[in-house]
């Protein structure tokens, strides 16, 4: 029988989640603009943001057009979803507090125009989407506001299209200020548009149509060296759609992709990892970097979208050298893999079995006891998580403090994320990298660098759960 500890339950539903080190994390604001029914993926990725309702403030739902889509939005599939999700809620609030009454979700979704694209964008072009999404960025809330476009964008085109024209150029600016947002590639033709008009608004894009040129598809691509078995269609099965309750039933056979919008919300879940105001910085969303990609590499897919140089920056594909760990049956219980990749798809794959462990516990909360689930392990530092050091000191970290709710045992993995720190040459640990303790001693430096640790907390639990913390080191000279 696993313990209960019933102080791990808190987590709330006033925007604010209480962890039990004391801290408070602020809860990301989200709006979705959906093309459901256009692919299946759009309602995979809602059932397993429905999942994580407690620690995302989901602020709308909005039924949107796109290019596979162009003449109709479908409002009344998501609220399928979100009733599917009533049956399962008073079993969800057995692990974890605060997750949304259903009648509350489902005032939240709204329709943009069924038009698309650009006609869907000008003078008398407004929409309850449209509207909606200008109300609740004018809510006196200093947290940002982000927009997951999983398809056609131009219900946001229209919001800011009218922001422009009915504000001041100096409140204008402040909402926008207050905007992020991440498009799962260019599923109309305003992305673009809103680019180029509005050159200092947050975005992530892997811009064009190519999906395959695309960051997002890590979550679903068959990665040739590696076990892809949580991807598989037998996975998804067992472990989301049979024998889960209500939720799991609606989940539906993957067609194109398996859930391609999900990346758009990964980062906003607080795992110890993700930062999402920090796209370079990496995390279960991909790693992203500010620059104007090559267009003369751009490639057409097979939409109708037409694609066209960047004319700012964006955030948009970024490179990780990657190494995974391996289990190894004697002696150390991990080694480094005899397998190297280096691409943009890594930077979301990489984590992609713990993304999908957590999504399956979680659904097995829809239909288990506390007791007979796994909840993910809280690992805690013996130091803050950012330190100073000097070049050529040796320095130390530590967790030992770290603990399981569930009573289960749990394995360590600490290591220096290079692409995420100015210091791009990998510092190793000095001796074993799976200790509650470990030691790495700071490289030369003329300038001051920062070299970010990752420490990976799993557990043992069915299925076993992954936390992180981020150490942010400061090398001087």
């Amino acid at each position: 029988m696993k313990v209960l500890i019933t102080f791990l339950l808190l987590f709330c539903a006033s925007g604010f989640l209480n962890v039990s080190s004391g801290n408070e994390i602020q809860k990301k604001r989200l709006i979705v603009l959906t093309d459901i029914e256009a692919d299946p993926d759009d309602t995979q990725s809602l059932v397993r943001l429905l999942l994580y309702s407690n620690e995302i403030d989901i602020k709308g739902l909005i039924a949107t057009t796109s290019c596979w889509h162009t003449d109709r939005v479908n409002p009344e599939s998501i609220k399928r979803i979100i009733n599917g999700y009533a049956k399962v809620r008073d079993n969800l609030l057995l692990h974890e507090k605060g997750f949304p009454e259903a009648e509350k979700l489902l005032q939240l979704v709204k329709s943009g125009l069924p038009l698309y694209g650009m006609s869907g964008v000008g003078e008398g072009k407004d929409s309850e989407g449209s509207d909606w999404i200008i109300k609740v960025l004018k809510e006196d809330d200093k947290r940002p506001l982000w927009i997951a476009v999983w398809g056609g964008v131009n219900t946001l085109a229209q919001a800011l299209f009218k922001i422009k024209n009915t504000h001041s150029q100096e409140d204008a600016d402040r909402l926008i200020r207050k905007l992020r947002v991440y498009t799962i590639s260019d599923q109309d033709d305003s992305g673009i548009w809103i680019r180029n008009n509005f050159p200092d608004l947050f975005y992530i894009v892997s811009p064009g149509d190519d999906y395959g040129a695309a960051t997002w598809t890590g979550i679903n691509s068959y990665i040739e060296g590696i076990d892809n078995t949580t991807i598989s269609n037998g996975w998804l099965a067992e472990n989301i759609q049979q024998n889960h309750g209500t939720l799991g039933a609606l989940y539906p056979d993957v067609s194109w992709g398996m859930e391609g919008d999900t990346p758009s919300f990964l980062s906003l879940i607080p795992n110890g990892l993700n930062n999402p105001e920090h796209p370079d910085w990496g995390g279960w969303g991909g790693r992203y970097e500010l620059y104007i990609p090559d267009f003369s590499k751009m490639k057409d897919g097979n939409s109708i979208v037409t694609i066209a140089p960047e004319t700012r920056l964006i955030w948009t594909n970024a490179y990780d050298n990657y190494i995974p760990y391996v289990k190894n049956e004697y002696g150390r219980t991990v080694k480094p893999d005899t397998n190297a990749f280096y691409d943009f798809k890594v930077t979301l794959w990489r984590w992609r079995d713990e993304i999908q462990n957590d999504f399956a516990a979680r659904m097995d909360w829809c239909v288990k006891s506390y007791a007979d689930a796994n909840h993910p392990p809280e690992p805690v530092l013996s130091h803050p998580d950012s330190i100073t050091v000097k070049s050529g000191v040796t320095f130390s970290l530590d967790a030992f403090k770290t603990y399981d709710p569930d009573g289960d045992s749990f394995s360590f993995l600490w290591f220096h994320y290079p692409e995420a720190s100015t210091y791009k040459t990998l510092i190793k640990v000095n001796g074993a990298e799976n200790s509650h303790n470990v030691v790495f001693t700071a490289p030369s430096v003329v300038k001051p660098e920062t070299a970010h640790i990752i420490l990976k907390v799993t557990d043992r639990g069915r299925p076993p759960l992954t936390r992180y913390k981020r150490i942010v080191v400061t090398i001087v000279p």
